[in-house]
């Protein structure tokens, strides 16, 4: 190839996807290829103020506007009572809601995609979403698959239901889902396939939103807690990664009036910030302990008028350097969040609304690198006992830290920009 390919990145709106996909185009970059990003409705910027150039969606009029965070946000807050609901509860009132607004942006965004990747002409697409869009097997190209959520989302007899919560013994649990799931989600994946006929494509099996690529595939499931599984992955399509953590600008913890005790961060990512309510619950607890919290609030700071001594607020962080001088990192259960923990080897406290939290929440409690708690049936005492609990567990600090040592010796964002230019490598030679 005489010029620097061009790699297309496509991550979902949402800020875990478009900061992962991050990571990897400056290791691409790095590289000397030349990473761009598609990018949704409300995220403009946010790629060129990492110096990437933004190719802009641009969905149909008469689809729902603005599809990006703004759009995100406001469907979490119609939803926020659902998210006390059990995950299989929340199949119905939830995760089928979610879905039929996934395929809405999928239909929406579909012509603006096609226009797109026509224009751009990539070397090779990376897709960081939970949904195929038809563009871009329309288009020809090369494309991987990018798994930034839980590993759940690749199926195995072995492997809990995606979304469910389970743990790999609960076999009754397991069936009770995929009946569940099976009903539920049938009205979405129908007009999904729908969809997909209309753009000339084969549908997809019950259930199943996206095709495992046969070019590559790409899985941020860090060997600590990966999942045995039934049927391995071909090795030469599915690449996993120790985390996908990016290197951020460096974070001076601002000193507070009571600035004492060790470091622990807060953050149930752009969209769980809109819950005031909760997380002005959780600072009444954090003010009557030896601890400097450091809470991500996101747009939401107004909501807070009285600021314990020990407690600072902050709407945006850059967050794998404040995991990196944590004792103790408190989320939503976001599969970012899970794997920066564990990368800089920090105790989780997993309190998951929804989506895949649920499913790292219950792999934290399982494979004993940190706790899991009810995002709101929780007492005061509780919350103060675990967290208390977890900042003075030494031996989970020890086998942190060694879990970290070995993440941090094989990198995840170095090992799929190699992984992505290997492939781009071959096709070219043997084209």
């Amino acid at each position: 190839m005489t010029r620097p390919p061009v790699i297309a990145l496509f991550p979902e709106a949402s800020f875990g996807a478009a900061l992962n996909c991050v990571g990897i185009a400056r290791e691409l970059a790095a590289r000397g290829a030349e990473p761009v990003f598609l990018c949704h409705p409300g995220f403009t910027g946010v790629f060129a103020e990492y110096g990437f150039r933004e190719y802009h969606l641009q969905p149909e009029p008469a689809a729902a506007q603005g599809r990006g965070e703004t759009y995100w946000q406001n469907f979490v807050n119609t939803h926020l009572a659902h998210f006390d609901l059990s995950p299989l509860n929340q199949l119905e009132a939830y995760v089928a809601p979610t879905w039929e607004a996934i395929v809405d942006t999928v239909i929406a965004v579909e012509d603006s995609l096609e226009a797109l990747l026509n224009q751009i002409q990539p070397d090779a697409i990376l897709l960081d979403n939970v949904i195929m869009f038809p563009a871009i097997l329309r288009s020809g190209k090369p494309w991987a698959r990018v798994v930034s959520c839980a590993e759940t989302e690749i199926p195995d007899p072995l492997v809990p239901p995606y979304l469910s919560g389970l743990s790999p013994e609960d076999a009754g649990g397991r069936a009770a889902w995929e009946k569940a799931a099976a009903a539920i989600l049938k009205p979405a994946h129908n007009r999904y396939n729908a969809f997909r006929r209309a753009r000339g494509l084969r549908p997809l099996p019950g259930g199943q939103f996206l095709e495992n690529s046969d070019w590559l595939n790409l899985l941020l499931a860090p060997s600590a807690v990966r999942y045995e599984r039934a049927q391995a992955l071909p090795e030469e399509l599915f690449v996993f990664l120790e985390g996908c953590v990016r290197e951020e600008v460096p974070f001076d913890p601002p000193p507070l009036p009571v600035n004492d005790g060790p470091l622990v961060y807060m953050s149930f990512g752009s969209l769980g910030a809109i819950d005031t309510e909760q997380i002005g619950r959780m600072i009444e607890v954090f003010a009557t302990l030896r601890a400097r919290f450091y809470v991500n609030v996101g747009g939401f700071m107004d909501a807070y008028r009285r600021v314990p001594d020990n407690v600072f607020l902050g709407s945006w962080f850059p967050q794998p350097s404040v995991v990196a001088q944590s004792a103790l990192f408190i989320h939503h259960g976001g599969n970012n969040s899970f794997c920066e923990a564990l990368f800089h080897g920090v105790p989780s406290l997993v309190m998951p609304y929804c989506w895949d939290g649920h499913d790292n929440a219950r792999r934290t409690q399982d494979t004993g690198v940190g706790r899991a708690m009810h995002r709101s049936d929780w007492s005061p005492d509780g919350l103060r006992a675990t967290i208390t609990g977890l900042l003075e567990d030494h031996a989970l600090r020890a086998r942190l830290k060694a879990i970290s040592t070995r993440m941090k010796a094989e990198p995840g964002v170095r090992r799929a920009a190699e992984a992505v230019l290997e492939r781009l490598s071959v096709a070219v030679e043997t084209a």
